[in-house]
């Protein structure tokens, strides 16, 4: 083996950072999902499996909460530090919960720090534009690497009435498309190093993917951003609550592990000597 195909096997094994992420836009399509242990953290990670988000989507995925909102920033803290301790290749990215960072910058860059310090985290995502420019802008030039969210932001749920699409009304409004798309620019112009977007028209998702020099990464966004993320337990068919029409299901766990346990069930109550071992 010569010196140059040595070097390209080291490089397919190194780890994902930043900059790698950032040189995938327009080469190379993004793949993401979210992870709250070290178990999935684990399996997602042997996939080569781009990024992994450490979401406060746990506040309803693992907590049970209608929303977001609820979760904690130690609670973050813990789950970041679960999933990192099973990561090797992708990049791990935590959440700021809601009212960690909306205070002032100062605020925020304390709750980032400890998401990397603590958590075990390469990078933290916040949601908002112009209005979080400033508080992007202070966590990145402490070397913090900050990824965005605009569009349908999951913290604002009482201001949208619930999780409703972003980006479809004309107007110098918050929701509209205007409006989203400048909160996209808000965020590259603070040095952030990639944005989701989420719950937002095809047709916005593709100007503002045309539009900025950093990964678009869309959830509910059509296929025109640069990668893509769900949350894992929609994906798979975990999730026995009502799912979000954009996600496809590729497996139905759900309804897999109910058939294993009630077999297993039965094996025990029967006593079932073919397929309960001893040690």
């Amino acid at each position: 083996m010569n010196n140059t195909e040595t070097d390209t096997n080291n490089l397919a094994l190194s780890p994902i950072t930043v900059p790698k992420l950032l040189a995938k836009k327009g080469k190379e399509k993004i793949a993401a999902l979210t992870a709250y242990d070290y178990t999935f953290a684990r399996l997602l990670d042997a996939t080569g499996i781009d990024f992994i988000l450490v979401g406060d989507s746990l506040s309803s995925v693992i907590q049970g909460h209608p929303s977001t909102i609820p979760v904690t920033l130690d609670e973050m803290i813990y789950h970041c530090k679960c999933v990192s301790r099973g990561v090797e290749q992708a990049l791990v990215v935590g959440d700021l919960p809601f009212m960690t960072y909306q205070i002032s910058p100062e605020q925020a860059l304390q709750s980032a720090g400890r998401l990397i310090k603590e958590g075990g985290v390469s990078a933290v995502k916040l949601e908002g534009g112009i209005l979080m420019e400033k508080t992007i802008e202070r966590i990145v030039n402490i070397d913090i690497p900050v990824m965005g969210h605009v569009g349908l932001t999951p913290q604002s749920y009482h201001r949208m009435g619930g999780h409703r699409i972003q980006g479809k009304k004309s107007g110098n409004i918050v929701g509209s498309k205007e409006r989203v798309l400048e909160d996209a620019k808000a965020v590259e112009r603070a040095g952030a190093f990639a944005i989701v977007l989420e719950g937002i028209p095809s047709k916005l998702a593709k100007e503002i993917t045309d539009t900025i020099s950093i990964p678009t990464i869309g959830i509910g966004a059509g296929l025109d951003c640069d990668g893509q993320i769900l949350v894992t337990h929609d994906m798979l068919g975990l999730n026995s609550d009502k799912v979000p029409s954009f996600v496809t299901e590729y497996l139905n766990l759900n309804k897999d592990i109910s058939k294993s346990i009630n077999s297993y069930m039965k094996d025990t109550k029967k006593e079932e000597k073919l397929k309960i071992k001893a040690a």
